[in-house]
């Protein structure tokens, strides 16, 4: 692409954007069409929602549907809110009661939680979702424009001193009024039944009346065509030589108002904005102020329309109750006797301190002065994340420019990014270096941070901790050949699970510490170096815990105790992989298993299976018995009559393999679905041939084999053959670079050469 293209790209997204203004008839033609257009703020924020669609996750254990839009997929994710999604559906679950009116319009929205749970990405989340979703057909936003020029002796719509002919006579509603406000009441009503008698079970409500801006141009102009003797005063002020509908992108300033936490100003320059001491002088509206003299600056002012933020709220804990009225009356006022109906959705964000300061007169009982503000907020508590695969999805993104979101179709796809490696490009004054966190450091990292939030006052006698994390991450639990889903566990529901524990931040200061600097680690060939380990970072995760500020004696205690599982957790992920390696010639492909499979089905079913030479024959007892004696060793020849199975075999094949499957999806399979369609790996009894490999499966298959040799092997000894092929199949197979796999073969090597005899 050369520079004309860029220019013509972004042509076309602001051709996109934006469309021509319209009448104000093809405006009400419009929305007669597509209802949706006119949608009151509320409705609005859950249309754009709803809009993105939903897709299935498992948090704690529970499989649940999850909205797209809060994985920021309009950014590509960079500020997507992970984890929190029951949090997120209850918060659209209000959305959609206040939209209906269901007694629930004065509620003020309050998302609360300790730093660094996703709160203040929720307001960028909303933010980006709702300036893409304004850019669609189906959200776009519109307002009106105003011109009062060729009305009679008038000085112009303007901010300025001069009077400005043309296009720069129209002047935009400074809050985005709706433009519905425009018609009478009684009018606005017929409008609305109208439109809402095309809608099947949503309501379009437009309360609003004109702003003060738009009210000052349309009584001006109303008083100069009544001076005029025109009749039909309304067809005249509305004329497109004065008003049209003008579409905007929804953004900040337009439609989202947010007061940060370093704000200043007076309560309603907060709220509304300030009156312009040079403009009042310019503009006189017979002896009192004009609301065109008004900067419209104040939060409620940008967030007409759509949705206001309080962001940081305990530094704003005085407007809170003057925005009591906003909800109740959807108004606020700009002076005495200028009002300004409001249409927006309000959010207030905070940390806890704000529950503190709503709390200080709670010993008042009915007296409390904050008692009707409390009625009005809906709380909604961020906590800390409970699945390890979002704490490292989110540890990634703290350290890499990673940001789309992770999403997979099994456990195993997912389970490989949480595993991964992660190289990261340090400046340490002497030239960028590549430092690499090995397989399993994030992995040890989030696992860590997880294992610290969770509470262990409901665990089950034969469950810890590290199982726990695993359980709420995938819903379900392997022992064995038996898998043990989230059902079969009662946990309290009042347990204080994410509520405390090490937050993310902690870990990637930690981390990016540890990038910085030198190990004493070296290596003849291997940028051993260079390598950061899981046991390096849990280490320095503990090491660091009793200097860190944000944690309590108490809390420091507890957390080196809860680091003792999630290293021997680690350890047999390292020491798997290892056994994977040595063994990797003499493991079960993937396609042995899939022949298994799908003859066992045919067996069960009573079904034939094409062979290849595209003969339909019946399944093979010997290549089922075969596997089933040298690959699952789970039988011997004596549990077979011939090729055929006894009752303990029937029982496996039954019980285990198939009642695993999924048997909706092979009996609505269509022509194509074969068994390699199926995750094989999410059966237990597979996952545990797949996987599990012993070290006296090593001791059976390399009789000269030394563990305590491992560090430097002497030439021509097969010690010396296996670990070199070992490396090899670690860099090429399981995401190790070399160095990496020789410091972590070390590592197993070393523990298990004190069991080798």
């Amino acid at each position: 692409m050369d520079g004309t293209d860029f220019i013509d790209a972004a042509d076309r997204t602001l051709d996109r954007a934006y469309r021509e203004p319209l009448s104000l008839p093809e405006y009400v033609d419009l929305i007669l069409e597509r209802p949706a257009v006119a949608a009151h703020a509320s409705q609005y924020l859950l249309d754009a929602i709803e809009a993105a669609g939903t897709r299935t996750v498992i948090e704690e254990g529970e499989q649940t549907e999850r909205y797209r839009f809060f994985d920021d997929p309009y950014n590509d994710g960079e500020h997507a809110i992970l984890g929190n999604t029951d949090v997120l559906n209850a918060f659209v679950d209000d959305l959609r009661s206040i939209a209906a009116r269901r007694g629930n319009d004065e509620t003020i929205i309050w998302f609360t939680g300790p730093t660094a749970t996703g709160k203040s990405e929720l307001k960028r989340c909303l933010i980006n979702g709702l300036r893409a979703y304004s850019k669609t057909d189906e959200g776009r936003r519109y307002t009106l424009e105003w011109n009062v020029s060729g009305a009679g002796e008038t000085s112009g719509l303007t901010y300025g001193a001069s009077h400005r002919e043309n296009e720069d006579d129209w002047y935009e509603s400074p809050v985005q009024t709706h433009p519905l406000s425009v018609f009478p009441e009684s009018v606005r009503e017929e409008v609305l039944d109208a439109v809402n008698d095309r809608l099947d079970h949503t309501t379009i409500h437009v309360d609003a009346d004109l702003d003060p801006f738009s009210r000052e141009a349309y009584d001006h102009l109303t008083e100069q065509y009544r001076r005029q003797g025109v009749e039909d005063l309304f067809s005249a002020v509305t004329d497109p030589d004065h008003l049209r509908v003008t579409n905007y992108v929804v953004d900040l300033g337009q439609g989202i108002g947010v007061l940060h936490s370093e704000d200043e100003g007076s309560p309603k320059e907060r709220l509304v904005g300030s009156w312009m001491a040079g403009m009042l002088r310019e503009l006189d509206s017979r002896g009192r102020k004009n609301p065109q003299a008004f900067s419209y600056d104040g939060v409620l002012s940008q967030g007409n329309g759509l949705l206001t933020i309080v962001e940081d709220a305990a530094q704003h804990a005085d407007l809170l109750q003057r925005l009591l009225n906003v909800p109740d009356e959807a108004a606020v006022k700009l002076d005495k006797g200028i009002g300004m109906d409001v249409d927006t959705q309000l959010v207030v964000i905070s940390n806890p301190d704000l529950e503190a300061t709503l709390d200080q007169h709670a010993d008042r009982g009915g007296e409390d002065p904050l008692k009707a503000l409390k009625r009005r907020l809906t709380r909604h508590e961020f906590t800390y994340l409970t699945n390890l695969s979002l704490e490292a999805q989110l540890l990634r993104r703290e350290l890499t420019t990673e940001t789309a979101v992770w999403t997979a179709d099994s456990w195993s796809a997912l389970d490989e990014r949480i595993r991964s490696a992660i190289a990261v490009e340090v400046d340490r004054g002497d030239g960028v270096r590549e430092r690499e966190l090995a397989p399993h450091a994030l992995e040890a990292a989030a696992l860590y941070d997880v294992v610290s939030r969770l509470d262990d006052s409901d665990l089950p006698a034969d469950l810890g901790l590290v199982e726990k994390a695993l359980l709420f991450d995938r819903g379900y639990l392997q022992d064995g050949d038996e898998r043990r889903g989230a059902e079969a566990f009662a946990f309290d529901e009042s347990a204080a699970d994410g509520e405390h524990g090490i937050p993310v931040t902690y870990t990637r200061d930690v981390i990016a510490d540890l990038l910085q600097e030198e190990t004493d680690r070296h290596h003849a060939e291997l940028p051993v170096e260079d390598v950061l380990m899981p046991r390096d970072v849990l280490n320095a995760m503990v090491q660091r815990l009793r200097t860190a500020p944000v944690f309590s004696p108490s809390e420091t205690a507890e957390f080196e105790e809860r680091v003792v599982p999630v290293k021997s957790r680690v350890f047999d992920r390292q020491e798997s992989d290892v056994l994977a390696a040595i063994m990797y010639e003499s493991g079960v492909t993937d396609e042995t298993v899939e022949e298994y499979v799908e003859h066992v089905y045919a067996w069960a079913t009573s079904e034939r299976i094409e062979n290849d030479r595209g003969e339909s024959v019946a399944p093979d007892p010997l290549k089922m018995r075969v596997f089933e004696i040298e690959h699952l060793g789970r039988f011997t020849e004596s549990d077979y009559r011939g090729n055929e199975p006894t009752d303990e075999v029937t029982a496996f094949r039954t019980e285990k393999v198939i009642t695993a499957l999924n048997r909706h999806a092979w009996h609505n399979r269509d022509d194509q679905f074969r068994v390699e369609d199926v995750t094989l790996t999410e059966i237990p009894v597979i996952e545990s041939v797949l996987g599990s490999h012993d070290w006296t499966d090593v001791r059976r298959a390399f009789e000269d084999f030394d563990p305590r040799q491992w560090d430097d092997p002497p030439e021509d000894t097969e010690t010396a053959r296996i670990k070199a092929r070992t490396i090899e199949t670690m860099a090429e197979q399981f995401g190790y670079s070399e160095a990496a796999a020789e410091l972590t073969s070390r590592h197993v090597m070393g523990q298990v050469s004190y069991r080798w005899d």
